[in-house]
């Protein structure tokens, strides 16, 4: 189910109309067990070969937040693994995106992981 999904989301970015080219900003919060499963790393991983940039950081609630920037079809790649795939370990029950909006320009000049 997985690998379906995320094929779907290829196919999308590849049929793509001019404005899913936009640099785009995101905003996340990933719930569920998604610490102490290396999720941060896992997510920094598929940030980066997805070309995006932004962060990752555990939170005192026990989730999960960041921000991703880049085509919006890659950060629409990326929501989907953030909602349905993560780290092997994890088990996601809702992600949540908000404050999207189109950038200029990246704000961020790689994917980062803060403590």
């Amino acid at each position: 189910m997985k690998l379906h999904l995320r094929l779907v989301v290829c196919v999308l970015c590849i049929v793509a109309t001019m404005s899913d080219d936009d640099l785009v900003s995101v905003d996340y919060e990933v719930f569920g067990r998604v610490q102490g499963v290396f999720f941060r790393k896992y997510t920094q991983a598929e940030g980066r070969k997805l070309g995006l940039v932004g962060w990752v950081q555990n939170t005192r609630s026990g989730t999960v937040q960041g921000q991703l920037q880049g085509p919006r079809c890659k950060v629409k790649e990326m929501q989907e693994w953030l909602k349905s795939t993560g780290s092997p370990k994890s088990h996601i029950t809702k992600a949540e995106f908000k404050n999207e909006k189109t950038v200029g320009s990246l704000e961020h000049s790689s994917f980062d992981i803060v403590k």
